[in-house]
């Protein structure tokens, strides 16, 4: 498995399942502006969110998402020497309790103890499988409510 490290995002929300890595990655414009409804807002500094923002190669890539450019847990996880929050004996915190998105806090909390227990590459081939219409095997993101294919309704956070 070539594994991408740009996309393991210490906090555990893996960037090759994420809607901002899929629109930026195949340039889809109309998936750009709903995820500005879905972010405007909701997040510090997202108050003049526009499309052109919607844009991100992976957390640890030289063009993460404005939202993880400046992120509280990345930093902490740098200053500990750790990869992950994996690593960290302390999690779960208060930077996991205090994140803005609900979705993406219990995302964190189930992913990061299935990394430690399985180790990145095991986590990763799970992760990218969790994000799979049971119907059609269509790839879907994180927080996908259906399948844009087929329209089966999913929940699989």
């Amino acid at each position: 498995m070539d594994l991408n490290t740009d996309l393991l995002a210490p906090c555990g929300l893996y960037c090759g399942v994420c809607a901002v890595f899929y629109a930026h990655r195949d340039n889809n414009q109309k998936f750009k502006e709903r995820i500005v409804g879905v972010y405007k807002g909701k997040i510090p500094g997202s108050e003049n969110l526009s499309s052109d923002d919607i844009r991100c190669q992976g957390c640890l890539s030289s063009e993460p998402f404005l939202f993880c450019r400046e992120c509280d847990i990345k930093t902490c996880v740098k200053t500990k020497g750790y990869t992950g929050c994996h690593q960290c004996p302390d999690f779960p915190c208060r930077r996991i309790d205090d994140f803005p998105m609900p979705v993406g806090r219990k995302v964190m909390l189930r992913a990061i103890p299935a990394w430690r227990e399985k180790g990145t590459e095991q986590w990763v081939k799970e992760e990218e499988a969790r994000y799979q219409c049971p119907e059609c095997g269509q790839k879907l993101f994180r927080g996908a409510k259906k399948c844009h294919k087929c329209a089966t309704p999913v929940d699989l956070d």
